[in-house]
């Protein structure tokens, strides 16, 4: 299957970071940036870097950011720039269109003006801190949705011994183990007879009052 290719707009801490793993799994990605010395930071990371102000009529289509199937715009601090990046890349016709936030009023214009999504990243990472410190047991908790989030915790004592088949988890406990953890080693293979470990870590997926229960 083809891999996705992206083009992230705007290379803050948040756009750097989205650009550089996007490159670390080997997909082709685009970076622009109106700050050279953001384009010299990133150039031998990404597939292409580019020094060019979104802000110019027809910038990304002469870039070629309508070939790719994901755009991510993350050039929230400068409005402008952010909103006739958005309108570019949605009248270039890509598939799926990400762009950043400062605040709701932000948020409502660049989805009045065809995002597919709004995200608001330091306000998730402040709820996902808020349920950190909330949690617990919990040594790490990412909220997937309002409804759903994903926790890794240490195999409980009662547990250990056990395998996951015989604790049926999703049947008591209505979680899903998705992966252990061992060390730094994550195993998404799981065995289902093999017995759980003191020092194994869980990764469960469930819905955040039935975790926040198991907790």
């Amino acid at each position: 299957m083809k891999e996705k290719s992206y083009a992230v707009i705007g290379l803050g801490q948040f756009g750097m970071s989205v650009a550089e793993t996007l490159a670390e799994s080997d997909c082709d990605v685009l970076a622009i940036d109106a700050r050279e010395e953001n384009i010299q930071e990133i150039a031998d990371k990404v597939t292409y870097a580019v020094r060019a102000d979104v802000r110019e009529p027809e910038v990304l289509r002469a870039l070629g950011v309508q070939n790719v199937d994901v755009a991510v715009i993350a050039v929230a601090e400068n409005m402008e720039a952010s909103i006739m990046a958005t309108m570019q890349a949605k009248e270039l016709g890509v598939p799926y269109v990400l762009a950043k936030a400062m605040n709701v009023l932000h948020g409502k214009i660049l989805e009045k003006i065809g995002a597919d999504r709004v995200i608001y990243p330091e306000q998730s990472m402040g709820l996902r801190v808020a349920r950190n410190l909330m949690s617990g047991g919990f040594l790490d908790v990412f909220e997937l949705s309002t409804e759903f989030s994903m926790a890794e915790f240490p195999v409980p004592t009662e547990w250990i011994g056990k395998s996951l088949q015989e604790l049926q988890l999703r049947e008591s406990h209505d979680i899903n183990i998705i992966a252990i953890k061992v060390g730094n080693d994550v195993e998404i293979n799981l065995d289902p007879v093999k017995p759980l470990e003191a020092d194994w870590h869980l990764i469960a997926i469930g819905k955040n009052k039935v975790l926040e229960r198991l907790n």
